[in-house]
């Protein structure tokens, strides 16, 4: 079974960087893999953060655009996130999604059915 784990989070001031990752065990093909990073506060609901599909073309949610930059190695079958700019409005929990083939749209959480136990952000 599909495996995610995310780590870089931690706290960070406003205007600054992160970078988090995503490492994907229990693979047998990835030539289809589709993968996004969503985010938490907790009582509220899922916010797409970003996703790749399985040419390396990204998706942006609007508020990440230009701030925030997707990115995969396919060959340790990792993905990334760029963090740039930080606000205190980016802190949540960061989940790692993935599939092993496109389900629906890209920014859409039941387009996946691999989830990470996700990492905290905390910009101040």
């Amino acid at each position: 079974d599909v495996q995610l784990v995310e780590s870089g989070g931690g706290s960070v001031q406003t205007g600054g960087s992160l970078r988090l990752s995503c490492l994907a065990s229990g693979l047998t093909h990835n030539e289809n893999l589709v993968m996004a990073w969503f985010r938490q506060v907790p009582g509220t609901k899922q916010v797409a953060v970003a996703a790749i599909d399985s040419r390396d073309v990204p998706t942006y949610g609007d508020p990440m655009k230009g701030r925030f930059t997707i990115s995969r190695d396919s060959t340790k079958n990792t993905l990334y996130l760029q963090m740039d700019g930080l606000k205190p409005e980016d802190t949540a929990r960061y989940f790692c999604a993935a599939d092993l083939r496109v389900r629906g749209p890209p920014l859409a959480p039941t387009s996946y059915g691999y989830w990470g136990q996700g990492t905290q952000v905390t910009v101040s």
